[in-house]
């Protein structure tokens, strides 16, 4: 690990957890020896007062009394523990400012936010200060900061990690997820973090080694707003090159397919907001992000409305804003319908995935936005990014984060995303499709790269 003296902010504090004492030898076998990790202020250390990313919380919650398994995973592999990281409050934000501890400074994009809620463990892995580091992913969480501070990051399919003592936001959605900067590293923390593929398993059947179809719908990348970084076309170009023809590459647009495949999509359709049905957005995508949202906040408001109207805790704007709205939310009698939306959605994308396909669409919809954006514009950033980022997360589906280079100043990343389970192959894809996407970006930004 390298460490420069700064900490970009990105550390509550600093600790060290050492790996379970084996002989040197055993040691040099674990899968994760020799690397270091950061742990987001929402998983429980032992003995220790997990923040959640707001004061109040730790003020009014006793030390942990147990570990969280994700953390002793990362330690029994072998890993070393280096501290807390600074986190967005109650997990209720995709920017990663946050007011009482400050926002960890973007070493790939000064100037601009980390992305949150997982900030401080992105910034960390971008800073080189961890190999990796664990966040949490209900809404995009893990895959934002990860697009924004140029690395890696994963979302596995949901419920796959578990997410016992670790602060819940909405268990409907709440994912244990991971950073690294390079793939090697990410695939060595996914083997240990996944369940073991069972020892009588045939290898070859268990995880295709190939994608069949590739679908990169033109819709979604007309999220962006801007075609400018050219990620359609350096996802088409190396789609083709590295498959050929063992792949089929589907253009289709993704917002026709829900329409036509998620019949409860409809009675979500007639009250989007205005940027939501926007040219800017694809209204049947911006009304799966509108399902995910009001499910979140009803599990949210679940979980925590008794401790806020309590604690009456000093929420840092925005966040404030957000909560409260979260906890004064009536019980939605358009309840069943919302999950009928999710569990339609969710068979639908797996229909078109099937085992073996691969869904490529933009991380986030551009650009990270600048420290202390305009509230109007970062609203409808929002927007836009929740229609790409609701895909995984109301489907429960895996999706990984891949870094394209600096574009003009700023990061630029494409995401992947497989059927629920098939994190294994989604990481191998990645790792086949990787090169080819750098050296596809190089050509198309030239002298900008």
């Amino acid at each position: 690990m390298e460490d420069s003296g700064d900490d970009h902010g990105a550390f509550m504090e600093k600790f060290i957890l050492l790996p379970p004492p084996s002989s040197d030898q055993q040691q040099q076998q674990l899968p994760l020896h020799g690397l270091t990790f950061a742990i987001k202020d929402i998983f429980d250390v032992a003995g220790r007062v997990t923040g959640f990313g707001t004061p109040d919380w730790a003020r009014t919650h006793a030390p942990a009394a147990a570990t969280a398994p994700a953390v002793l995973a990362a330690l029994a592999a072998g890993a070393t523990g280096v501290g807390k990281t600074v986190m967005d409050e109650m997990a209720y934000s995709i920017n990663g400012e946050n007011a009482h501890y400050g926002t960890p400074a973007n070493p790939c994009a000064p100037g601009r936010v980390p992305g949150g809620s997982s900030s401080g463990s992105a910034v960390a892995v971008a800073a080189s200060l961890a190999d990796f580091a664990l966040g949490t992913d209900t809404g995009g969480s893990v895959r934002v900061p990860a697009a924004y501070c140029g690395i890696f990051g994963l979302r596995p399919s949901h419920g796959l990690v578990s997410v016992e003592n670790v602060v819940p936001m909405a268990q409907m959605f709440d994912t244990v997820g991971w950073f690294a900067r390079d793939l090697p590293t990410l695939s060595r923390v996914t083997d240990v973090m996944l369940p073991p593929v069972p020892a009588a398993a045939d290898d070859d059947a268990e995880i295709p080694r190939r994608p069949s179809r590739v679908i990169i719908p033109a819709d979604c990348f007309k999220i962006l707003g801007s075609v400018d970084d050219h990620t359609y076309e350096i996802l088409n170009a190396s789609a083709a090159k590295i498959f050929g023809s063992d792949a089929v590459v589907d253009n289709g647009n993704l917002g026709d397919f829900v329409s036509s495949n998620v019949p409860s999509i409809g009675k979500f359709m007639t009250d989007l907001s205005a940027v939501e049905a926007s040219s800017s957005c694809v209204p049947p995508l911006s009304a799966i992000s509108r399902v995910m949202r009001v499910l979140q906040r009803s599990e949210f408001k679940a979980n925590h409305a008794e401790w806020v109207n309590t604690v009456k805790p000093n929420l840092g704007p925005g966040i404030r804003e957000r909560v409260q709205e979260a906890i004064a939310s009536e019980d939605d009698s358009a309840m069943d319908d919302l999950h009928a939306v999710r569990t339609e959605f969710k068979s639908a994308l797996a229909a078109l995935l099937k085992d073996d396909g691969i869904l490529a669409i933009p991380t986030v919809p551009g650009a990270p936005p600048k420290l202390r954006m305009d509230a109007t514009l970062l609203e409808d950033f929002r927007a836009r990014a929740f229609s790409l980022l609701s895909i995984a997360g109301l489907s429960g589906f895996c999706q990984v984060s891949i870094p394209l280079g600096t574009r003009c100043g700023v990061p630029v990343s494409v995401s992947l995303l497989a059927r629920h389970g098939a994190d294994r192959f989604l990481v191998a894809v990645a790792q086949e499709l990787h090169e080819a996407l750098q050296g596809e970006a190089a050509a198309a930004w030239g002298s900008l790269a």
